[in-house]
């Protein structure tokens, strides 16, 4: 077991005291004198990529979920304004062109995508639609957080959980 010396916890309790909230577009400088600086900066998180091997198959799997794609500004990217939040599908090809890594044989469990259902019937009717074509993964249960919860995966195998309230 670690032992903090008391002038380190006294360090803590003191930058604890003056720890707040910071709003979208704030952080807060990690070292040096500016300790406790807030910085604001013109940023948000807005959009979430998806590196895809068939961006048709992809495109058409996501607009089953209700997206609407358009050009995402180049050739192997398509985009979709989920209402606030952005979608883009980018192929595995443009990674290799940019010499990113992409490792199309690993398997794609980092990133959850999710979509709301009003209910658990829509729930349950959207996973068995999706499911007949394959793209089961998790079937639906009762979670206990209060929401009927299941898997899909996407034809990457990216995996979309899909959620709604318990009623």
């Amino acid at each position: 077991m670690a032992v903090i010396e008391s002038r380190y916890v006294d360090r803590i309790s003191r930058a604890a005291q003056r720890t707040r909230w910071l709003a979208p577009g704030e952080f807060r400088l990690a070292r040096g004198a500016h300790l406790n600086k807030v910085i604001t900066m013109g940023f948000r998180m807005d959009a979430v990529g998806v590196v895809v091997a068939d961006i048709q198959k992809s495109t058409a799997f996501y607009q089953r979920l209700g997206a609407s794609f358009g050009p995402g500004g180049h050739e192997g990217t398509v985009l979709a304004d989920l209402g606030g939040f952005k979608l883009l599908l980018y192929t595995e090809a443009l990674f290799r062109e940019l010499n990113w890594d992409i490792d199309p044989d690993a398997p794609r469990t980092g990133v959850t995508l999710a979509v709301g259902c009003d209910s658990t019937t829509d729930l349950d009717e959207l996973y068995t639609w999706l499911d007949e074509d394959g793209f089961g993964f998790r079937e639906p249960l009762d979670a206990p957080w209060g929401r009927r919860v299941a898997t899909v995966q996407d034809p990457d195998g990216t995996h979309i959980d899909l959620y709604a309230p318990l009623t």
